[in-house]
């Protein structure tokens, strides 16, 4: 009976689990119909609600979005909200970073997030995946030996995690992409890309504590 019960889980819980996320998402993007004039909404002119408009609106307000911003004037507009924003106490912190994240993520254009480590955490006889980033000049001035900074990312989600300072020596780099890095993280290992194994190790002898 109990493996039968296994079986049943193994079907469902997955399902459930992507059902459980879909609905998520739907429902936080329909949240952008609160954009719209109440006379506009989808539910009030067919009368019956269906789901999902709001992935419509939303995909058509991001499309929208990169439309203006390729052109003259909407860099400039985005210079300007950027630059009332980098005046205001603590948002300027958050945004600053969560647009360095963003920006190494999505567009490949960032300064961190380039190569994928492998460093001892959370002690000497573990290792875990970590990617480099940058370090402040005022914290490499504190050291003799060089050191990089590395975030290590969190399972199942890969946004948070822990910002550390690391002597380079003890450090192995993969040549492992980020996107490949970042599968396997957030899968737990399990959709980890067949190709991760054969990636090279460029420096196959790291100190050991």
């Amino acid at each position: 009976m109990k493996k039968y019960f296994i079986t049943g889980l193994l079907v469902w819980v997955p399902f459930g689990i992507t059902l459980w996320v879909l609905n998520l998402t739907i429902g936080t993007m329909d949240k952008t119909l609160l954009l719209l004039p109440a006379a506009w909404h989808p539910d009030r002119l067919l009368g019956i609600h269906i789901p999902g408009w709001g992935i419509i609106l939303t995909l058509l307000i991001v499309g929208l979005t990169g439309v203006l911003v390729r052109n003259v004037l909407g860099q400039q507009l985005l210079h300007l909200w950027e630059a009332v924003l980098h005046h205001i106490p603590f948002v300027n912190s958050i945004y600053k970073g969560v647009k360095q994240f963003s920006d190494t993520l999505l567009s490949g254009e960032g300064n961190s997030f380039r190569k994928v480590l492998l460093v001892r955490y959370p002690h000497p006889q573990a290792w875990s995946l970590a990617f480099q980033t940058s370090v402040p000049g005022e914290v490499i001035d504190q050291f003799e030996d060089e050191y990089v900074a590395v975030f290590i990312p969190t399972t199942p989600s890969p946004v948070n995690g822990f910002y550390f300072f690391v002597r380079k020596a003890d450090t192995i780099e993969l040549d492992m992409t980020v996107d490949v890095a970042l599968r396997s993280i957030v899968s737990m290992g399990v959709a980890a890309d067949s190709e991760a194994g054969k990636h090279r190790v460029h420096t196959p002898n790291p100190q050991s504590n």
